[in-house]
């Protein structure tokens, strides 16, 4: 018979559970709450007791004072496992929950070797550059540019203003619109495939491959990467010859956003530095993009 102190080694996460978490966010800046609920199939009755680990070689530990449906916790560590366990009224183990992994992202600014932030401002060394996989872009994006239109990002503007005395939130809104405007709302980026989703319904896909990277500097003397993908010979006609992104990485990395830029001249779209439509993961509300937004 496994017990409640046992289940904690248990890796019977590995298995088909029909325990499940809920309301993880794909990423949490550093003191941000998580907040995640346990749930079982069914009208089986148990306590909740809820474990977390900080590695893969650590083991699993209760969680004091989270008996419940319910955890709560304040987001200090990259790659935490969560799960939770439903007892029996005498602490027998009835069933694991899946594991959840937190995933912190604070948009470079607290790496361990002290450059993140650095590089993410724009001043970088050119043998700190590396070729970057597709992969580093793939999901499912939005265009932030509706919820500029709506309103929903006033308050990052707001915020700008409070922190810049040199312009006002309706310059940084005037300015943002400029940068953002795009009837590209969506894009779907799956091993070498792009698939765009305009705003008129229309949907368009093609394959690229990687064509290199070119570095820029800007008025302020700062500089960026871009990173610029060709589109396969044959493609659809109505697909962009070339895709460029740029997202304040210039190493492989998974990327939390970026601007994007399309065309059909390479050396023209380099030029480009007004106007770049920005895209953030799909899944995120209107919160939570402010939340994102404020975050950096």
């Amino acid at each position: 018979m496994v017990t409640a102190q046992e289940s904690q080694v248990t890796e019977s996460q590995e298995k088909t559970t029909s325990n499940s978490i809920e309301g993880l966010a794909e990423h949490y800046h550093k003191g941000d709450e998580i907040e995640l609920v346990a749930s079982i199939e069914g009208e089986t009755e148990g306590s909740w007791q809820w474990y977390i680990k900080d590695s893969e070689v650590s083991e699993w530990e209760p969680v004091a004072g989270l008996t419940s449906q319910i955890f709560s916790r304040e987001a200090t560590t990259n790659g935490l496992q969560i799960k939770a366990a439903l007892l029996e009224s005498n602490g027998d183990l009835i069933e694991d929950s899946e594991v959840v992994e937190v995933v912190i992202d604070d948009h470079h600014s607290g790496d361990e070797d002290g450059n993140g932030e650095r590089i993410y401002n724009g001043f970088f060394y050119n043998d700190e550059i590396a070729d970057r996989d597709l992969s580093d872009w793939e999901g499912d994006w939005q265009s932030v540019y509706p919820y500029l239109e709506s309103g929903d990002l006033d308050e990052v503007f707001e915020s700008k203003a409070r922190e810049n005395d040199t312009m006002t939130a309706q310059a940084y809104k005037e300015y943002y619109t400029t940068g953002y405007e795009t009837d590209l709302d969506r894009i779907v980026i799956n091993d070498d495939t792009f698939t765009f989703y305009y705003e008129d319904e229309n949907e368009v896909i093609a394959q690229y491959e990687y064509d290199g990277y070119e570095v820029l500097t800007y008025d302020r003397g700062n500089r960026g990467v871009r990173f610029i993908f060709k589109k396969v010979d044959g493609q659809a006609a109505d697909m962009p010859e070339f895709i460029q992104f740029s997202d304040h990485s210039i190493s492989p990395t998974d990327s939390a956003h970026f601007h994007l830029y399309w065309g059909d001249n390479r050396d023209e779209l380099l030029e480009e530095v007004d106007h770049w439509p920005t895209y953030y993961p799909s899944e995120l509300d209107a919160s939570g993009l402010v939340h994102d937004m404020l975050a950096h």
